[in-house]
C-alpha cells in the first residue's frame, strides 16, 4: 500500500485560505458567491486531517489552532470592529447583532473544517474547543471594547419602550444573548457579563427610572390612580422578561420596581388627604383596596404599612363610635330608658363596624392573617374602653338579654337572625379583657330570663349560645349557667308535683297555686335575703310547700328568697277592681290592709320584721310612685317614720292589670365587687399553682406567668397580683429568699 504524500503546511493551508474567503463572501451577502457544496466541503476537512495525522515532525495540528485563530483575529479587528464603529445608537447595536450572528455561523462552518482537531487535538492539550476559541476571539476583539456603548444602547431603547416607543424587541433580544453567551469569556456556562456588564447597570437605571416616574405620579395622580399605573407597569416589566431579558433578571426587575414605586412611597401614598387608605376603606372601595394588598402582598414585608393603616383606621372608627355613644349617654343621662336605648345603639354599630372591616379581610385581604391580627389589635383597643360609667363587657351582656328575650326588644328575629347575632356577640367577646364580668352579667341576665321573663327566647337558644361562649371561652366559663338551666329543668318537674298535690288536697284551680322554683344555691347568682316576716296568709303557703318538699328532701335545707318572688292579687276599689301584679314583699304589705283600715310605718315595720331601707323603698312604690295604691298622710312624696298608710279605695286605671314595679336597685356596683372578689381568689390560686410548680422564682417571672394563666378570662392588674404575693406572704403559702426581695420560694 503506497504512503500518502506528505502536505507541507503552506500547500495545505492555500486551499483552506480560499475556502476562508469564500464563507467571508457568503457571510458578506456577495450576490455572486454560492454556499458551499459536499464536495467543497470534503476536500477541505480532508485537508485538514490528513495535514493532522501526518507523523512528526509533519504533524501540523498546533499549527493549524494557531491559523484557526489568527482567521478570526484578523477578520474580527480588520473587518468586523470596523463596520461596527463606524456605527452609532441602535444602528451600531443592529450592526453588532448581525456580526454576531455571521460570526456564530463563520465558527459553525470552520469548526466542521477543524473537526479533528476538536476531536483529538484540543482534549488531549487541554484547550478550550473551536467554538469555544471562536467565541473567545469575539469576546476578546469585540465585545470588551463595545460592551459599554452597548449596554448603554439596550438601556436606552428600554426606557424608550418604558415611554410607549415601538422597538425591535427581536434584535433586543439576539444583543442580550451576547451577553449571556460571553459569559467566563466565551465558554457559555456563566452570566457573568450578564450579571456584571449589562443587568448591575440596567437595574440600577430602572431604580432611577421609577424614582423619577414614582415623584411625578404621587404628585398628580390619586391613590387609586397610582396603583393602576404601577400594577400595569409591573406587567409590562414581567412581559420585558419573557421578550428579551434573561429570566434569572424577573425578580430583580420586580422588586427594583415594587421597592421605588410601591414600597418607598407606601406611607405617603396611604396617607393622601382625598384618597389614601383611610377613604378607600370608608367609602367601600373594595376593588382598589384589593388591587393595592395585590401590589403589596408581593413584597417582602410590604404588607406591614397597609396592615398598620387599616388597624389605625379601625381603631380610629371605633374610637370615635366611643365618643359618640359616650357623648350621647352624657346629655341624656337623667333618662335611664333613653341611656339604655343609646347604649345598645353602640354595640349594634360596633357590630355592623365589625362586619364592615370582617369583609375586608376576607375578601380584599384574602384572608391575611396579618389583617385578621390588625383587626383583633384595633377592636382591643376600643372594646376595652367604657362608654359614659359602663363598660363594653356590660354593655355586650345586656344587648345579648334583648336577643334571647324575643319580647325585650324592638326587633322580632327570627331563629336565623337569632344564631347569627349570637355569633356576632361571641365574636366581638374575644375582644374583650373582661370576659368574666360579662360572664357575670350574662349570668345575672340568664337568671332573670329564666325565672321572670315568659317571653324569653327558648331553650334551644340559650343552649346555643352557652355552646358558642364555650367554644370561645372554654368550659370553665359557662358550667354555671349551663348548671342553671339543667336546674331550671329539675325545678319545673318539682312544680308540676307540687301543683298535683296542692290541688288534689285543696281543690284550687292552678290559677290559683303557689309556685316555687327550687335551685340549686352553688349554679344561681347571690341574692340578698331578706328575714320577711309573711301575713299568715302568705305563710301558709310556705309552710305548706316546705312540708311537701321534706317528704323527700329531709336533708337539704330551704331558705326562700322572698325578694325574687312575685304575686297576683285582686285590688278592690270603688269603680273597678284591678288586678295587681307585685312582688312578693309588696304584696306582704297590702295584705296587711285585709285587716286593717289604717297602719302607721312603725306597725308596718315590726309586722314585716324589715329595714328601714326595705320599708321606706316599699312603701315608696305603692304611695308616692305612679300608681298609688296606698293613701298616705301626709301627702308629699317622700317617706318618713310618723306617716300613716290606708288601703287608696278611689284608685282607679284605664287597664284591669297593672305591673306596680319596685324602685331599681343598682345590682352593677355588687356584680363588679362579685369580679373584684372572684378575681383575687383567682390570681392567688393561679401564683400557688406557678409556685408549687417552680418552687423559686422571680418576681417579673411570676408576675409574667399569672397573667398569662390568667389573661383568658380577664388582665390581671400588676398592683393587684403584687398585694396578692404579699397577702400569700403573710399567710404563709410564700417567703422571700434570703438576701433577695424579688425572688420568693413556695411552701409547702
Amino acid at each position: 500500500m503506497a504512503e500518502r504524500p506528505i502536505i507541507t503546511l503552506d500547500a495545505g493551508w492555500s486551499p483552506m485560505e480560499q475556502g476562508i474567503a469564500k464563507l467571508k463572501r457568503i457571510l458578506a451577502n456577495d450576490p455572486d458567491e454560492s454556499q458551499f457544496d459536499s464536495d467543497t466541503y470534503m476536500q477541505l476537512y480532508t485537508t485538514i486531517y490528513n495535514m493532522s495525522t501526518q507523523k512528526p515532525p509533519n504533524d501540523h495540528s498546533a499549527e493549524l489552532y494557531e491559523r484557526y485563530i489568527k482567521t478570526f483575529e484578523v477578520y474580527l479587528n480588520s473587518t468586523v470592529r470596523q463596520a461596527i464603529r463606524e456605527k452609532h445608537g441602535v444602528f451600531m447595536l443592529r450592526e453588532l447583532v448581525n456580526r454576531w450572528t455571521n460570526h456564530q455561523v463563520m465558527v459553525k462552518w470552520l469548526s466542521r473544517f477543524f473537526f479533528y482537531l476538536d476531536r483529538y487535538f484540543l482534549p488531549r492539550r487541554s484547550l478550550p474547543s473551536l467554538k469555544g476559541t471562536g467565541l473567545n476571539c469575539f469576546y476578546n476583539y469585540i465585545y470588551e471594547s463595545l460592551k459599554v456603548p452597548v449596554k448603554d444602547v439596550i438601556i436606552s431603547l428600554i426606557n424608550q419602550e418604558r415611554e410607549g416607543d415601538e422597538i425591535d424587541r427581536t434584535m433586543l433580544k439576539h444583543a442580550l444573548e451576547l451577553f449571556v453567551l460571553m459569559g467566563d469569556k466565551g465558554v457559555g456556562d456563566s452570566l457573568d457579563c450578564y450579571v456584571n456588564d449589562f443587568e448591575t447597570a440596567f437595574l440600577t437605571d430602572t431604580a432611577d427610572y421609577y424614582t423619577r416616574k414614582a415623584s411625578l405620579w404621587i404628585q398628580e395622580d390619586s391613590c387609586p390612580d397610582y396603583m393602576i399605573k404601577a400594577e400595569e407597569r409591573l406587567k409590562r416589566e414581567k412581559d420585558s422578561v419573557s421578550h428579551y431579558l434573561h429570566s434569572s433578571t424577573e425578580e430583580k426587575l420586580l422588586e427594583k420596581v415594587q421597592h421605588h414605586l410601591l414600597l418607598n412611597n407606601a406611607q405617603q401614598l396611604f396617607e393622601k388627604e382625598h384618597s389614601g387608605c383611610h377613604v378607600l376603606l370608608k367609602d367601600d372601595k373594595n376593588e382598589d383596596l384589593e388591587r393595592m394588598y395585590r401590589l403589596f402582598s408581593s413584597i417582602k414585608n410590604g404588607l406591614d404599612p397597609l396592615s398598620a393603616a387599616f388597624k389605625q383606621h379601625v381603631t380610629s372608627e371605633g374610637m370615635s363610635l366611643i365618643q359618640q355613644a359616650g357623648d350621647a349617654v352624657t346629655t341624656k343621662r337623667d333618662d335611664k330608658a333613653a341611656v339604655a336605648m343609646q347604649e345598645q345603639a353602640f354595640i349594634r354599630r360596633v357590630i355592623e363596624l365589625h362586619d364592615k372591616y370582617y369583609a375586608y379581610v376576607t375578601i380584599s385581604f384574602k384572608k391575611d392573617n396579618l389583617f385578621h391580627k390588625a383587626l383583633k389589635e384595633a377592636f382591643e383597643v376600643f372594646c376595652n374602653k367604657k362608654v359614659g360609667n359602663s363598660l363594653v363587657a356590660e354593655l355586650l351582656s345586656t344587648f345579648s338579654d334583648g336577643i334571647l328575650r324575643k319580647g325585650g326588644s324592638n326587633e322580632k328575629l327570627d331563629d336565623d337572625a337569632i344564631e347569627e347575632s349570637l355569633d356576632k356577640i361571641v365574636c366581638l367577646l374575644s375582644y374583650l379583657d373582661d370576659k368574666d364580668l360579662f360572664s357575670e352579667f350574662c349570668k345575672k341576665k340568664l337568671a332573670r330570663r329564666l325565672l321572670f321573663d315568659k317571653n324569653s327566647a327558648d331553650d334551644n337558644h340559650e343552649r346555643s349560645f352557652l355552646s358558642k361562649l364555650k367554644q370561645q371561652c372554654g368550659a370553665q366559663f359557662t358550667s354555671k349557667m349551663e348548671g342553671m338551666i339543667n336546674d331550671l329543668e329539675t325545678a319545673r318537674d318539682m312544680q308540676n308535683r307540687y301543683k298535683e298535690d296542692y290541688t288534689n288536697k285543696y281543690d284550687y284551680t292552678s290559677n290559683d297555686i303557689f309556685n316555687v322554683t327550687v335551685l340549686t344555691t352553688g349554679y344561681w347568682p347571690t341574692y340578698k335575703t331578706i328575714d320577711l316576716r309573711l301575713p299568715l296568709e302568705m305563710a301558709e303557703c310556705v309552710q305548706s310547700f316546705k312540708k311537701f318538699y321534706q317528704v323527700d328532701k329531709k336533708n337539704r335545707k330551704l331558705t326562700f328568697l322572698y325578694s325574687m318572688g312575685s304575686c297576683n292579687g285582686t285590688g278592690k276599689f270603688q269603680k273597678k277592681p284591678i288586678e295587681l301584679i307585685v312582688s312578693t314583699h309588696q304584696a306582704a304589705v297590702l295584705v296587711l290592709f285585709n285587716s286593717s283600715d289604717k297602719l302607721s310605718y312603725s306597725e308596718i315595720r315590726e309586722q314585716l320584721n324589715l329595714t328601714d331601707d326595705d320599708v321606706v323603698r316599699l312603701l315608696h312604690s305603692l304611695s308616692c310612685a305612679k300608681y298609688k295604691i296606698l293613701a298616705k298622710e301626709p301627702n308629699t312624696r317622700i317617706i318618713s317614720q310618723e306617716d300613716s298608710f290606708s288601703w287608696n279605695v278611689e284608685f282607679t286605671d284605664k287597664m284591669r292589670r297593672i305591673k306596680i314595679p319596685l324602685p331599681p336597685v343598682d345590682e352593677k356596683k355588687k356584680v363588679i365587687e362579685d369580679v373584684d372578689k372572684d378575681r383575687r381568689y383567682a390570681i392567688d390560686a393561679s401564683i400557688v399553682r406557678i409556685m408549687k410548680a417552680r418552687k423559686v422564682l422571680q418576681y417579673n417571672d411570676l408576675v409574667t406567668a399569672c397573667v398569662e394563666q390568667l389573661s383568658r378570662m380577664f388582665k390581671p392588674d400588676f398592683k393587684v397580683i403584687k398585694k396578692r404575693i404579699e397577702d400569700l406572704i403573710s399567710r404563709e403559702f410564700l417567703e422571700r429568699e434570703e438576701g433577695s426581695a424579688n425572688t420568693f420560694r413556695y411552701l409547702a
